[in-house]
């Protein structure tokens, strides 16, 4: 089997170009940093003019006008002429040389006509409880036709935002689930499109035609980039990335069917912290860069490989976008990261910890329930709005998590258990709560631990059923206060039988709720990180942002850092921990938080099924 290198090159000559490269100096000036610890680059994009375009994590816009010595930034305010928030994935331009789009983690999209001075937006008043989490530089422009990918589905419009459509999710037409991974225009028309239910090629004319074969397991289920080939002699026509490795579609010389062909080459050598391949680019008609969790994809001319920083920390070779030079210019590939661009980054991002305060991974101190989402379909944790999290003050504290999916996924019992509560709660949201036969010893006496699952679609159980571990026992909706489709799941541990201690419609903020991170399993090899952080008094410091855990998924909702938890979360009654994080991949992290003006740094190492325990803080 040929290495991913050799087909490239074979494709070079096929095209009849020349070796593409991607360097990986930051020429550009910084983006400003309010944090210290780098600004998250999610997406980056070039205008007609030239002009330089990057998304960020919370930070809104920042534009590099041509001849400018500066970043100009665009930030979401009430002015109604805004974008309409500052979490910013995608970007896109056209048709007109003045016409901008941006696509957001959690607010659907917006329009600029006139460089990006004053915006149209399809946010939450527009769109209401759906299409709001764009995915992933899912803006796509074909001719005047400009499509808008999301967790929800494809919508699309012809007429600059007049009239939207929306791609059918029915019928023998649709794509094959609604919640889209990644998009891209094929070679033809119409467009490629990875979903949680496999590839296919979608057009007005024939609809969706699944890739061949279909999923593609040999890359793993979750297609996150796809590169289509434009050069018409080309041996491979599209290359795709995802959790496992970047691969092929490379027809067979003998026989009929085309078939994917993976490689791991890209990844030799890679660090263990996840290695998620994010976004493909081209220079002309080859592919020549990328971005991966664990590095960037640098064209050279004999190939690609994959490129990080001697000695560099997971963070700093964490890469969500690219951008290679304009066509027919000559210049060098920008790579955003978790903390700015490639190669200038902070020097925050690139320190390592010492391991005082720091125990070795170990086992869970209580059990673990199963996952409420089957793997099958969205298992992962919102990022963005953890327990005890405000998204960096948008919301209030969060006393669950989320799991975004479309409405009608199954929901399972983490725990067998008796349901307690079925019908509405706040807001009118179909809810369920299970107290679960299972209990807690907390300073010699009996907790009680309970589950509850809001914003269903629908209830499949009722008031006084005995249920399973793994029982459907809801659809997922977008019932009461909820902004999206999702699964909102709550752990409760009570020293009381009293339902309404659980769910009570007229409390937002239950009593007795602890963290769902220690108490569901990490997902198939991955690990928890929990700790303490403490302020200069002995005293925990609230909402304080740990840096440099590295998560690849999902992507749709970034994970830039973990936060301590406020006044309204409640530490876990064995643990007593400020801040929990789990799905994390297996690996070595240098985390960081600052403190009273303080930086503390330490350094992790996470396992498989296991817990790994740090303290900040108490170093003397």
């Amino acid at each position: 089997m040929r290495s991913l290198p050799v087909l490239l090159a074979t494709l070079a000559l096929a095209a009849a170009a020349a070796p593409a490269r991607a360097q990986t100096r930051a020429t550009v000036p910084p983006l400003p940093d309010s944090s210290g610890y780098g600004t998250p680059i999610l997406a980056l994009g070039r205008d007609h003019a030239g002009g330089i375009w990057a998304g960020t994590y919370g930070e809104g816009i920042y534009v590099l006008r041509p001849g400018a010595a500066a970043w100009e930034r665009i930030r979401a305010d009430s002015s109604g002429r805004s974008i309409s928030f500052d979490y910013v994935d995608a970007l896109g331009f056209g048709p007109g040389p003045d016409v901008v789009w941006y696509g957001t983690v959690g607010d659907g999209w917006g329009r600029s006509r006139d460089g990006g001075r004053t915006w149209e937006n399809w946010d939450a008043t527009a769109l209401g409880a759906q299409y709001l989490y764009v995915t992933p530089n899912g803006i796509v422009r074909r001719g005047d036709t400009v499509y808008v990918a999301t967790a929800d589905g494809i919508k699309y419009t012809w007429d600059e935002g007049t009239v939207w459509g929306t791609l059918p999710d029915t019928g023998r037409r649709a794509l094959p689930s609604p919640y889209v991974l990644a998009v891209a225009p094929a070679r033809d028309t119409g467009l490629w499109v990875s979903t949680l239910r496999g590839v296919v090629q979608w057009s007005f004319d024939f609809g969706a035609r699944p890739a061949d074969p279909a999923p593609v397991p040999a890359l793993g289920p979750r297609i996150r980039a796809i590169f289509v080939v434009q050069g018409q002699k080309a041996v491979v026509p599209l290359v795709l990335g995802g959790e496992a490795c970047p691969g092929s579609l490379h027809p067979q010389r003998r026989q009929v069917k085309p078939y994917w062909q993976c490689s791991g080459v890209l990844m030799t050598g890679a660090p263990p912290t996840g290695r998620a391949v994010r976004q493909l680019v081209g220079c002309g008609d080859l592919m020549c860069a990328g971005a991966t969790s664990s590095g960037a994809i640098v064209g050279t001319a004999l190939g690609l490989t994959l490129y990080a920083p001697p000695g560099a920390t997971a963070r700093s070779r964490d890469v969500y976008a690219v951008l290679p030079p304009a066509p027919g210019a000559s210049g060098d590939t920008l790579f955003g990261t978790a903390c700015g661009f490639l190669r200038a980054q902070p020097a925050a991002c690139l320190e390592h910890g010492d391991t005082v305060g720091v125990l070795a991974p170990a086992p869970p101190r209580h059990l673990l329930f199963a996952r409420p989402i089957a793997l099958a379909d969205q298992p992962y944790i919102d990022q963005t709005y953890r327990y005890g999290s405000t998204m960096g003050g948008t919301f209030q504290q969060h006393q669950g998590v989320e799991f975004n999916n479309p409405i009608g996924t199954p929901v399972h019992a983490i725990g067998s258990g008796v349901v307690v509560f079925a019908g509405r709660a706040e807001r009118g949201a179909l809810t369920v709560a299970i107290r679960h036969d299972s209990t807690l010893t907390v300073d010699g006496k009996r907790a009680y631990v309970f589950s509850t699952y809001y914003h269903n679609s629908r209830l499949l159980v009722h008031v006084g059923e005995r249920v399973a571990a793994g029982q459907v026992i809801s659809r997922v909706g977008n019932t009461g206060r909820a902004t999206n489709p999702h699964l909102h799941l709550e752990v409760h541990v009570a020293p009381t039988e009293n339902v309404q201690a659980i769910v009570d419609p007229a409390q937002r903020f239950p009593p007795y709720t602890v963290n769902p991170e220690l108490w569901i399993e990490p997902l198939p090899g991955t690990g928890i990180v929990a700790g303490q952080v403490w302020d200069g008094h002995g005293r925990p410091a609230p909402e304080a942002r740990i840096y440099g855990i590295v998560k690849p998924e999902p992507a749709e909702t970034p994970f830039a850092y973990a936060t301590t938890y406020g006044d309204k979360a409640h530490p876990d009654p064995i643990y007593h921990e400020h801040f929990a994080v789990s799905d994390v991949p297996p690996g070595e992290y240098d985390l960081s938080v600052t403190v009273d003006g303080t930086r503390h740094v330490k350094h992790v190492v996470v396992a498989a099924g296991e817990v790994t325990w740090v303290v900040f803080g108490q170093e003397k």
